[in-house]
């Protein structure tokens, strides 16, 4: 008869989750998802993270949502609505800490969980989609972070926000106009505020959760890397839960949810340690000038954005301008982050993890790493940080230190994707194993 439910096998005890499954393919979602999804058995400490993402990432939208409750998207009262969430509202300053908190750790995660993706190949052949939707969800991070950023309307988030909007008007012909159409107006003020809170709190989130669900699907249809890099779905089959499954697989539940929860346990004894003790991190979560309201007519000494961002920052201060225009800097910075959707078709390697690249691959890797890492701190601190060369150096564009070790370090940074097709290629590599290891 039409409309009859289908009759599904029934796995629930409960009589209500049965009634659910007949009309609902609840059954399949948790078999595909979890029960008899067979992972590779040999994850190490550096598959946390992709779960971890996934936590704070709903962490970031329940307490988003607690916020809007009491924030006024108004120039004149936003500042003032943020003081009244955290003096006023029963335990407005712990979702407010939360919140802001959350947001750096999820960059924190997020780069660490894309580190592994570097060390052990995850870019590679059959999951280069699966980079790419991830690729998209950390571009999608970047803009709602920045939206967001400019909410408190604190000092400096206020003209951190200017800096970087201003940061298009250096593109030849269309700059200035789409400058101004970013913001809504001339300059900075209510209507920005207002459709940066649309964008911010509506579109951007929608669009996050449809590419995590993208990224989740396309990595079940290929199935988890591992350490190896080996593909167990082409190795033996058979295992004690079914004699179809990969042999070195084991179901994701409850093996790598108990994990995940032990994960989830330390991170969170981190995350509240932080929440506490220390929710403005020194500066770096949350910048002292944001504790005073935005004012148009007093610029900070030095405007910085969050840590998140001052890698690609500092590239963006050492390309020197070109004609009287930093539009070079502008295309450095945007290459410096597009570049990463390029590592599946630039990577020539025989082997996909780092246990068995050679030297000349682990030298680039480390040289990476720590440009990455060196440029994150310039990008938060004056040029003058470093000093000045002498006199002898007035023939230099800028005699600031600082900024010749960004170029060098800029110049370290695109060599690893630029020269990445020659040194993969030519790396001596170790034998891949036929199976994967447990070391």
């Amino acid at each position: 008869m039409a409309g009859t439910p289908s009759n599904h096998p029934s796995m629930f005890k409960n009589p209500v989750l049965n009634w659910v499954n007949d009309r609902f393919p609840l059954t399949a979602l948790i078999k595909t998802s979890a029960t008899d999804y067979y992972a590779p058995k040999n994850f190490n400490f550096w598959y946390y993270f992709g779960s971890l993402a996934l936590l704070v990432l709903v962490l970031q939208i329940v307490t988003g949502i607690f916020l809007t409750m009491n924030y006024k998207p108004d120039a004149a009262y936003a500042f003032g609505s943020v003081e009244y969430i955290m003096r006023d509202v029963d335990y407005g300053w712990l979702i407010r800490y939360m919140h802001s908190t959350g947001a750096s750790m999820f960059f924190v995660v997020v780069y660490l969980h894309m580190c592994r993706g570097l060390m052990y190949g995850s870019y590679r052949q059959p999951r280069e989609l699966t980079w790419i939707f991830g690729m998209l969800i950390y571009l999608c991070l970047m803009a709602e972070a920045f939206f967001g950023y400019l909410l408190p309307w604190g000092q400096m988030s206020f003209w951190g926000a200017q800096v970087i909007v201003n940061i298009f008007s250096a593109i030849p012909f269309i700059g200035p106009e789409l400058a101004v159409w970013i913001r809504g107006d001339y300059s900075i003020g209510d209507a920005t505020l207002n459709r940066f809170f649309a964008f911010h709190v509506i579109a951007l989130p929608l669009v996050l959760l449809g590419l995590v669900a993208a990224h989740l699907i396309a990595l079940h249809e290929t199935g988890s890397n591992n350490p190896d890099g080996v593909e167990i779905n082409k190795g033996p089959k058979g295992n004690r839960w079914s004699k179809d499954a990969p042999a070195d697989g084991i179901p994701f539940h409850p093996y790598y949810t108990v994990k995940d929860i032990f994960g989830v346990v330390v991170f969170l004894m981190i995350f509240t340690a932080i929440v506490f003790f220390l929710p403005e991190m020194g500066g770096y979560f949350l910048e002292y000038n944001n504790f005073v309201p935005a004012d148009p007519l007093k610029t900070p000494a030095h405007i910085a954005p969050v840590w998140y961002f001052t890698p690609y920052y500092s590239i963006l201060r050492a390309v020197p301008p070109m004609f009287g225009s930093q539009f070079p800097g502008v295309i450095g910075m945007g290459l410096s982050v597009m570049i990463f959707f390029a590592l599946p078709w630039l990577d020539r390697g025989a082997v996909k993890s780092i246990r068995y690249r050679g030297n000349l691959y682990k030298a680039f890797f480390a040289m990476f790493i720590v440009c990455f890492i060196v440029l994150g701190y310039l990008g938060v601190k004056p040029t003058s940080v470093w000093g000045q060369f002498g006199d002898w150096a007035k023939f230099l564009d800028t005699r600031d230190i600082a900024t010749w070790g960004a170029r060098v370090l800029t110049i370290g940074y695109f060599a690893f994707f630029f020269l990445m097709p020659w040194y993969t290629k030519a790396d001596k590599t170790k034998p891949e194993p036929a199976r994967v290891t447990m070391h």
